[in-house]
């Protein structure tokens, strides 16, 4: 199975704005992406059913052919974590059932999957986002937003990824203001302190780095236990 798990250091950093724009730029380079975020909280209520905004965003930037069902099988309305919304819903949401969405069809072209929140976030009743990632055995892609205090975010985050064995395909620093960055330069600060590439997505981004998807189509492939 070839493909990435998009995490952050936090909820709202930028990773589903990221997750478009990778699929569109593998979309150009005539790779099949099979989107995936198999769980979503925060969902609007629309004609009586659940509908998943940042799913259906893959969904599109995708051209993704099967339903919206298959990207993002379980949906709540709380804008909370996701094993919060299960257990207020008297569901009891498990890794194993998220696995499972997400390899389903995985085999058919490359799986472009997005957590939920930041890596350790609580995730299902039994397990965190780390847990999912570790599951799949994919690279991550780490999303941060490019402001004051993300350096010890990262570093933190790194380390927690390395822990569990996973490969990082790098760190992408996500500017969510339209504002001047002063004395701060952290991508090269981080650049000192890990051994991976840091890229930089400028505000309001229309398009993701060519160099970081070139790296992330020449990961190798996973293997999943």
């Amino acid at each position: 199975m070839q493909g990435i798990f998009i995490s952050g250091t936090s909820t709202g950093v930028g990773k589903t704005h990221t997750a478009v724009l990778l699929a569109k730029a593998l979309r150009n380079k005539n790779i099949n992406v099979i989107p995936r975020k198999p769980v979503e909280s925060g969902c609007q209520l629309v004609d009586g059913e659940l509908v998943p905004a940042d799913a259906q965003a893959l969904l599109q930037a995708a051209h993704y052919e099967g339903k919206l069902a298959e990207v993002c099988p379980y949906r709540y309305q709380p804008p909370i974590s996701p094993a919060r919304a299960a257990r207020l819903a008297n569901r009891t949401l498990t890794t194993k059932e998220l696995l499972t969405a997400c390899l389903r069809g995985a085999d058919s072209g490359f799986v472009l999957i997005e957590g939920a929140g930041g890596f350790y976030s609580p995730l299902t009743e039994d397990g965190l986002n780390a847990d999912l990632a570790e599951a799949l055995k994919l690279p991550v892609l780490l999303v941060a937003e490019n402001s004051l205090g993300v350096l010890n975010q990262v570093l933190l985050n790194v380390e927690a990824i390395k822990m569990r064995g996973l490969r990082l395909a790098g760190v992408l620093l996500n500017k969510l203001k339209d504002s001047p960055d002063g004395y701060m330069d952290n991508a090269a600060d981080l650049r000192e302190r890990l051994n991976c590439e840091v890229y930089i997505q400028p505000y309001n981004a229309g398009s993701i780095s060519s160099k970081l998807v070139k790296a992330i189509v020449a990961q190798p492939v996973s293997a999943v236990a």
